[in-house]
């Protein structure tokens, strides 16, 4: 896999977001040459600073939404190896704060990056990064590929959940009737170094309040589940799949089977950080409208078409997300 992506042009969309970072990252560790986009709505500045400078690297402020022949300026920008689509705002308090941006990055984003492709680089492989909330509130569980998805089209998650579902629609639109060589990857929770503190998410919430000595919030009863897979092994997962010959039109799921209770995972994090879990340090609130009441990747295809499949436990990435919460904590108090 590695050898496939020595000095190839590889366009990476979302570079300074969380899962954007890593992937660039391992990229230029490969031998890539890689131009980043980010417009900064919820990327980080602080996220490429290990290679900001790295002379492989570009970075393009600019917002994919947008005609891509707008800001891909440059002709050795045209004609891409490689396009990995991940520009979006991926957590719920982030895309419900702007869904408009969020259901145009995944729409018109992705429908004029395959537009521009089409035009100028018609060779190039695309790979859209979608989500397992395209399932929605699932019936069937764990989660497969064929499954289509329980998703309320007009709640409050539908700007997300419903742009990625048709993000998907483009790409398969591209393929059938361009040819394009489009992927797909659907990321199932994904956590480690380089979150935001504000993510809104369950782990980082909970990790802030740990350490901040505050009881954790749970919505609902704690009884719904999900599955984290750590950022590093859905990095190796997406490269995988990138770089597999013959994967053109095919759909993945990337996650970590490892299924775990709300609860669960709240007393996990408290036992980590605090080293002591009672009923006093949980607080509970109602359950969100539309929020999933389980989520568990089937990997099955994954295995049998990349040979991959997660390595890292729960327990010991939790450590590893904590450590870098902490650093980052004593960043910004100093």
């Amino acid at each position: 896999m590695q050898a496939y992506f020595q000095d190839k042009l590889v366009i990476v969309t979302g570079a300074a977001g969380f899962v954007g970072s890593h992937l660039v990252e391992q990229l230029l560790a490969w031998g890539a040459r890689v131009v980043g986009i980010d417009n900064f709505m919820t990327g980080r500045r602080v996220n490429l600073q290990s290679f900001a400078n790295h002379e492989n690297f570009s970075l393009i402020e600019a917002d994919v939404s947008q005609p891509a022949a707008s800001y891909l300026t440059k002709p050795e920008w045209q004609q891409p190896d490689l396009m990995l689509h991940f520009a979006s705002p991926a957590s719920p308090p982030a895309y419900q704060a702007d869904p408009v941006a969020t259901y145009l990055v995944n729409s018109s984003g992705t429908h004029n990056l395959l537009s521009f492709l089409l035009q100028h680089s018609p060779q190039t492989r695309f790979l859209f990064a979608s989500t397992s909330e395209i399932y929605g509130d699932p019936q069937v569980h764990p989660q497969v590929e064929s499954y289509w998805g329980n998703v309320n089209p007009n709640g409050p998650r539908s700007c997300y959940d419903e742009a990625k579902r048709l993000g998907e629609t483009i790409c398969g639109v591209f393929h059938r009737s361009y040819g394009l060589d489009t992927r797909i990857v659907r990321i199932f929770n994904t956590y480690g170094p380089r979150m935001r503190f504000d993510d809104g998410r369950i782990l980082p919430n909970f990790i802030n309040q740990a350490l901040q000595q505050q009881p954790l919030t749970v919505y609902g009863d704690g009884s719904q589940t999900r599955s984290y897979c750590f950022v590093n092994d859905l990095v190796q997962g997406i490269l995988a799949l990138a770089s597999q010959e013959g994967a053109a039109g095919e759909t993945v799921n990337l996650g970590n089977p490892d299924e775990f209770t709300i609860l669960e995972t709240a007393v996990l994090v408290q036992q980590l950080i605090n080293h002591t879990a009672t009923a006093e340090d949980i607080i509970y609130r109602e359950l969100p409208i539309d929020d999933p009441t389980r989520r568990k990747p089937n990997i099955d295809h994954a295995i049998e078409l990349l040979a991959w499949q997660p390595t890292v436990d729960f327990r010991t990435g939790l450590a590893q997300t904590i450590a870098y919460f902490q650093s980052e904590e004593s960043r910004i108090l100093d």
